[in-house]
């Protein structure tokens, strides 16, 4: 467990990626990339990007979405990545590594190592199971064991060839136009809360009110995360 406080320094996410990543002329694997965001993101800044989904809800999205360059979307798990043996420059998790099921998480690790080159980079950002966003989320979907789980699988990457290179720990925000926002933001990630969300609805908007932080933009929740940037030798 941590304790969010002053300590943690607010980082945004994408800026630690720009910060720890060589992303121009990279090759890139985003591994769990939902609609798509970070690939673009990263392809913006340079690199060659591939995003992997097992959604084909998410993996919809990101194909609708406008293309930056050469970025693109294939369907496809953590455990059974669906690009050659030493393949990339960077293989990432970003908020995903904690959605892998438990029993093939090893797998998924000793995967990023097969496609990444000597010398390649894993990036791993993972949310802590605390904070604000977290609370607010946890009533009716509580990540708590699958967060840490992820965080005790990265003990045995080692294992696997990957050696811990620097770790960051960070707060993070989440912004949200509205409760509504929020609303659809769980229930795309889990579709099957739909019915308890609207049963726990009013409690649901008093924590949005109390732990969030509203703004001109809407509203905004810390949320602390930790990052880790291995090296394949």
């Amino acid at each position: 467990m941590i304790n969010v406080g002053k300590e943690m320094e607010k980082r945004a996410s994408l800026e630690v990626v720009e910060e720890f990543l060589h992303l121009d002329g990279a090759t890139v694997i985003d591994v769990g990339c939902g609609n798509g965001w970070l690939t673009r993101q990263m392809t913006r800044r340079g690199a060659h990007v591939h995003g992997v989904e097992v959604s084909p809800r998410q993996l919809a999205l990101a194909r609708a979405a406008k293309a930056v360059a050469d970025e693109d979307y294939i369907q496809g798990s953590a455990e059974d990545l669906p690009f050659p043996n030493r393949f990339a420059d960077i293989v990432i998790y970003f908020n995903s590594l904690h959605h892998v099921d438990g029993s093939v998480m090893q797998r998924a690790l000793h995967e990023a190592a097969r496609v990444l080159k000597h010398g390649g980079v894993l990036f791993i950002s993972e949310p802590f199971p605390e904070g604000p966003y977290f609370e607010l989320m946890k009533t009716i979907h509580d990540e708590t064991i699958v967060r840490n789980n992820a965080q005790r699988a990265l003990m045995r990457a080692p294992e696997y060839g990957l050696l811990l290179e620097k770790s960051l720990s960070h707060l993070d925000t989440v912004s949200l136009a509205n409760f509504q926002a929020f609303h659809d933001r769980l229930t795309t990630i889990n579709p099957n809360i739909r019915t308890r969300f609207e049963e726990e609805e009013e409690v649901l908007r008093r924590d949005f009110a109390r732990l969030g932080t509203q703004t001109e933009d809407g509203w905004v929740f810390e949320q602390p995360m930790r990052v880790a940037v291995l090296r394949r030798v």
